[in-house]
């Protein structure tokens, strides 16, 4: 496990990360946590303990994420006319149901799906998971990305990173009559990127269409109808998206029921695309899902 005398520093490295990620979060809509940071700070202190690692990084992430989303409900309260005093403890009544369902619910998943989060069962890979155990291993375990390591050479993307938003805004102050600079955020551009890992890569090309279409053409083209209507078919489409996941669950996989084969439904991950699962040299695997 985590030593103790780390849970300050944990601490310490959230608060830092407060302010940036928060003023990101409230300007974009975006939430972008200081992940890749907690990953390279637990990998120099923790290395050889994975589970250690996974401690730090569980405990520092849910924190970063915990003030966030608290962040976020302090300013839908101030935008209602809900005092703090009243948000907040709202908000810790809510973690706490929250917290009291998962925990049920991930016991009654564990007992009741068979094989859940292995290659036997590929309705339940849970990819997320998979994605930390590999940080685990990567981070925790081996030390792939600290100084001449194998994977030493990415460590250079925590400089361009840091670059990148700089020389975008020197652009845009140098240039100001090229109108497009403006709209350069690379932080944004960037944080797509943080989901490939788990998420399949069929996922992006949906998202970039829905995107193109109501930020750019219903946005320059029927400006009103997007001032209107857009937020509110945005939620729309996210509460459909839940609500059909709880009927799916509930009618469907609960009761082991196959989806329809369909041509959709193409490659080793089943999201129609068939080289999503290739490897590092081009090979897609037939013995096991990813």
């Amino acid at each position: 496990m985590m030593p103790t005398s780390l849970v300050p520093a944990s601490i310490l490295l959230t608060i830092i990360f407060a302010l940036p990620t928060g003023i990101i979060t409230a300007i974009t809509n975006m939430t972008i946590t200081a992940l890749g940071a907690t990953d390279f700070l637990g990998s120099l202190i923790l290395l050889g303990n994975p589970i250690g690692y996974l401690t730090f990084r569980t405990f520092t992430h849910t924190c970063q994420n915990q003030i966030l989303i608290y962040l976020t409900n302090i300013k839908i309260g101030h935008y209602m006319k809900i005092p703090p005093r009243i948000v907040f403890p709202l908000f810790i009544i809510a973690s706490i149901i929250t917290s009291i369902i998962q925990y049920i619910t991930s016991i009654y998943l564990l007992n009741n799906v068979p094989h859940i989060c292995t290659s036997n069962n590929p309705a339940w890979r849970c990819l997320a998971l998979h994605a930390t155990h590999t940080a685990s291993i990567v981070y925790g375990a081996t030390g792939s990305f600290i100084w001449n390591s194998q994977y030493s050479s990415m460590l250079y993307g925590f400089l361009i990173g840091a670059i990148l938003p700089i020389l975008s805004w020197f652009l845009w102050k140098a240039f100001p009559h090229i109108k497009w600079l403006a709209l350069i955020n690379f932080p944004i551009f960037l944080m797509a990127t943080l989901m490939l890992p788990p998420a399949p890569a069929a996922e992006y090309p949906s998202w970039f269409l829905v995107g193109f279409i109501f930020n750019l053409i219903l946005y320059r083209y029927a400006h009103n109808w997007w001032e209107t209507y857009a937020y509110t078919f945005s939620i729309a489409m996210s509460c459909g998206v839940a609500i059909c996941g709880f009927v799916i669950f509930f009618a469907f996989q609960l009761h082991s029921s196959s989806f329809p084969q369909w041509w959709g439904l193409g490659g080793i991950n089943g999201d129609g695309c068939p080289l999503d699962g290739a490897n590092f040299s081009g090979v897609i695997p037939t013995d096991r899902y990813i």
